[in-house]
């Protein structure tokens, strides 16, 4: 497939107006072009994730110059290149990360910011690495300078980023704690390779830390929670304990000592990755191909995925994230890929 044979038009997902699932419409759109530099992918699979869900919402809108249409990771198949791209071949299979667009038959990406699938995956286990294994990797690794021996916690640890965490930090040779909702995902986290699951229902997450790392406390911390957590994390972290904040969804914080970050000498940092330039996300594209990637052709991490919707049933796909039951990814798949909904891959 070149330009020349692209269709004109592609079914897509857009956000009607903000507001809840149901803005999520199908739409025939024009299919985008690629500019130089870019691809353009006939795509597999897309993942859902949270800021998808704040963008529908009307609180998180998508950068200058990107697509309206959510959607920040995608797999499948190079159908065109855009001039002077030549890291990939039409016809290759590839995953992207991109600002929006990924809700879609078809969606552009800047080569640099495009990986192989690994070998042994699909493409709908493809589709879930990006958004998820690029944010991992620059808070965890690059920001939060987790190193092998150290005690790491992670909040929320079977959302599809705490997945990711907890089958990283493992492989990378850290202690790994983790907070949930319930039993069931107790279970589901020390499967993943978690050493402790603390039910945040039941159990107090500083005083089990504490319990159990001797005292030593965490040393680093993974949070998309805010709010509250935020001085439950500085009493929960190790000296020169560094925080990593990937998200506010109980928003600011509800009290902050400062004399506990001094006196413990804690590094709190944070960051977004959908606004960051194009070359920044590519740095981080080179390092997981050659730190990650081979892993997942290995085997030895998989993304978890808890279920995969038809690309039209996007408001059903964002439903079951905004219920919090789901343990993994939830995906999208187009209808040219109808295959991949069995089994889920």
């Amino acid at each position: 497939m070149t330009l020349s044979t692209v269709p004109a038009t592609m079914q897509a997902v857009r956000i009607k107006q903000p507001g809840g699932p149901e803005q999520l419409i199908a739409a025939e759109l024009p299919v985008p072009r690629p500019g130089p530099g870019y691809l353009l992918v006939k795509v597999a699979a897309a993942g859902v994730n949270r800021p998808d869900v704040l963008q529908r919402k009307g609180s998180y809108p998508p950068p200058a110059g990107a697509s309206e249409l959510p959607g920040l990771e995608f797999a499948g198949v190079v159908a065109a290149l855009g001039d002077g791209a030549g890291r990939f071949a039409v016809g290759d299979e590839v995953c992207g990360l991109v600002a929006g667009g990924g809700y879609a038959e078809y969606c552009v990406v800047h080569e640099s910011n495009a990986l192989p699938v690994p070998q042994g995956l699909s493409l709908l286990e493809a589709a879930a690495l990006p958004e998820t294994f690029f944010t991992v990797w620059v808070n965890v690794f690059q920001r939060g300078k987790l190193k092998a021996g150290e005690i790491l916690l992670v909040h929320g640890g079977t959302s599809g980023i705490g997945t990711v965490t907890i089958m990283l930090a493992k492989a990378f040779g850290a202690t790994v704690l983790t907070t949930v909702g319930s039993e069931e995902k107790c279970a589901a986290a020390r499967k993943l390779g978690a050493d402790h699951a603390i039910n945040y229902r039941t159990e107090d997450f500083v005083a089990q830390t504490e319990r159990l790392t001797g005292g030593h406390g965490a040393d680093v911390i993974v949070d998309l929670i805010a709010g509250d957590y935020v001085a439950r994390n500085y009493a929960a972290a190790a000296m020169d304990g560094r925080i990593v904040q990937i998200g506010v969804q109980d928003g600011p914080a509800k009290e902050l000592n400062l004399m506990k970050m001094l006196a413990k000498r804690l590094i709190h940092t944070g960051s977004t990755l959908r606004p960051r330039p194009v070359a920044d996300k590519a740095a981080i594209a080179a390092d997981l191909q050659q730190q990650v990637w081979p892993l997942l052709a290995a085997g030895k991490i998989r993304p978890l995925i808890e279920r995969a919707f038809p690309l039209r049933q996007a408001a059903e796909a964002h439903a079951l994230m905004e219920g919090s039951t789901h343990i993994g990814k939830i995906m999208l798949v187009t209808d040219a890929y109808a295959d991949l909904l069995d089994g889920n891959g």
